[in-house]
């Protein structure tokens, strides 16, 4: 399926009520968030030219279990990562998603980002799937007890592996790493919230990571009217009925005072 029909704005006025229209007349609405919201609130991105990982290679899955000095290297890296999403503040677009959660209109959020602003913003528990996981807190990877992640310092610049204090396992960031497999009862949930919904909006992602690229097309092809919110074109942007090029914050900073 393809859309020869779809428009284009860069107004910020003219995106904000054009957002608060389809908030206001679809049933069941869906949002999939990607990095470009929370660069909006200084939190870097991970694959553009000036993005982490154009300077530092992702530690495999593997690698972390099986070798002390690439686990080292990645729990260093957490650590970084922690004091960065910790002082990083929601932002307007956070703050509007969260209000509109709150008050029905919005269904469920779907977040690519490991930084737990959608959750300090106050969307509810079950209407967010943080498909990628989340970076402010460890589990163990036997009988995932969760724990602190500054709690790991010591340890860390001690040498040592930190381990869950309950069985002994190896604790490490409670994000999907790559080569790791995705939870799968995440993923359907994902899946079910696409192929369900009236409206599907995508905000600030570059759709270049699967699976989560996947759902607006499940969506789109389920019927649902697709939106696309980003600065930079991305590969489905033939089939979206609406592409908005405008900052995040600004075009939701009404919605988010609005009520």
């Amino acid at each position: 399926m393809s859309r020869s029909d779809s428009r284009q704005i860069e107004d910020v006025v003219v995106a904000s009520a054009v957002l608060a229209e389809v908030f206001a007349r679809n049933e069941r609405v869906v949002v999939l968030t990607g990095a470009g919201i929370s660069t909006e609130s200084g939190i870097p991105d991970y694959r553009s030219p000036s993005g982490i990982w154009a300077t530092s290679t992702p530690i495999q899955y593997q690698a972390f279990v099986s070798d002390k000095a690439s686990r080292l290297e990645d729990w260093r890296r957490r650590l970084r990562f922690h004091a960065e999403f910790t002082s990083a503040v929601p932002n307007a677009a956070h703050l509007a998603l969260a209000r509109l959660a709150r008050s029905g209109q919005l269904a469920t959020v779907v977040t690519q980002n490991i930084d737990g602003l959608h959750r300090r913003s106050g969307i509810p528990a079950d209407q967010l799937i943080e498909l990628h996981g989340n970076g402010t807190y460890a589990h163990c990877l036997d009988c995932r007890t969760p724990a602190g992640i500054p709690d790991q310092r010591e340890t860390i610049e001690a040498g040592r592996s930190p381990r869950c204090p309950a069985c002994g396992g190896l604790l490490k960031a409670a994000v999907v790493s790559f080569g790791e497999q995705m939870p799968r009862g995440r993923l359907e949930a994902a899946i079910a919230a696409a192929r369900g919904c009236d409206a599907f909006l995508v905000l600030g992602s570059s759709l270049a990571v699967h699976p989560a690229a996947s759902l607006p097309e499940l969506a789109a092809d389920a019927g649902a009217e697709l939106i696309i919110v980003n600065r930079e074109p991305t590969p489905l942007d033939h089939l979206a009925h609406l592409l908005i090029r405008v900052p995040l914050a600004e075009a939701f900073g009404p919605l988010a005072l609005a009520g």
